[in-house]
């Protein structure tokens, strides 16, 4: 019954549609992929922390704008995502969103497909923060997954914020550590990411919004985890990563343009022309350029020219 009521509740506040076509994709494997031109939708990958305000505006802008947009909120990687979503979804009506609504889905909800044919009218779709291991357990591989990039191709803005933002990449970062310290582990045990090294970042499969090259990293400046991106990207030949801070986001758009906006900053990596050591020796590079990006700034990914914000 109260499964009952809970799609009952999704079907008044999104809407039914027609059953979505599977979201799956060939995905290029080359320095500079070439934007999916049924990609006609955009994201907003926010690092974490408070959401400024300007930030939650362009989602909803992106998504319809106040009176238009339809947003469901998928708080899954939180333990009390029930509540947070709720918050999550009362948010975007608060600031004119036409409907928005929580969905908190178990593995065993997401085969429904009734539940797919209910996204098909969301014009913005948001996973908050938490574990993203959990989000990705919970519908990564499912028609769920599947209705999400459907309606992504056909313009809806997709959106989320620190573990909402790593699930955008894949691979993605899982927050695991397999040798903490290297050859020198440290006294404290909550020490972490303390070398550039090989092997010891854990990524796993993500959603994949972004190019397959690209893998996003969360609080980043907060949290002082340049190590492990580093790693990331000098250990996979032709990667971008992407290091948002809090109250930060990057907003790419369907060309490939990516827009920095919030109260930080984004630290890019680009290894696409960067020369790496061999496999099996110390991990080191030559001509990795690195951009430093704050509100205001662009980066082109097709060409990896960055801009900062024009003077006032």
């Amino acid at each position: 019954m109260r499964r009952l009521i809970r799609l009952a509740t999704l079907a008044l506040l999104v809407g039914c549609a027609s059953a979505a076509p599977n979201g799956a994709s060939s995905r290029a494997d080359s320095r500079f992929p070439i934007p999916d031109s049924r990609q006609e939708g955009h994201l907003v990958v926010v690092g974490g922390g408070p959401i400024p305000e300007v930030v939650n505006r362009r989602f909803l802008d992106l998504a319809g704008g106040a009176g238009k947009a339809r947003i469901v909120v998928f708080p899954m990687a939180s333990e009390s995502g029930t509540e947070s979503g709720a918050e999550k979804a009362a948010d975007f009506r608060k600031l004119g969103a036409a409907e928005a609504v929580s969905l908190n889905l178990a593995r065993n909800d997401t085969g429904a497909d009734s539940i797919a044919r209910l996204l098909g009218q969301a014009t913005g779709i948001w996973f908050p923060g938490g574990d993203q291991s959990r989000l990705t357990a919970a519908i990564l591989g499912t028609a769920v997954l599947d209705s999400i990039r459907s309606r992504f191709r056909h313009g809806a803005v997709v959106g989320g914020t620190s573990a909402g933002a790593a699930v955008m990449s894949d691979p993605m970062i899982s927050g695991d550590e397999r040798r903490p310290g290297g050859a020198r582990p440290p006294s404290d045990s909550s020490d972490g990411w303390m070398t550039i090294d090989r092997e010891d970042v854990v990524l796993v499969p993500g959603f994949g919004f972004l190019p397959p090259n690209v893998t996003v990293d969360q609080h980043f400046l907060r949290r002082r985890r340049h190590n492990r991106l580093i790693s990331v990207v000098l250990e996979r030949p032709n990667f971008v990563g992407v290091g948002i801070d809090e109250s930060t986001a990057i907003v790419v758009s369907p060309g490939g343009a990516w827009d920095v906006i919030g109260a930080s900053q984004a630290v890019i990596y680009d290894a696409r022309h960067a020369a790496v050591t061999p496999d099996k020796s110390t991990l080191g590079a030559t001509d990795v350029r690195l951009h430093v990006l704050p509100s205001g700034s662009h980066f082109e990914f097709a060409t990896g020219k960055a801009s900062l914000p024009a003077r006032p």
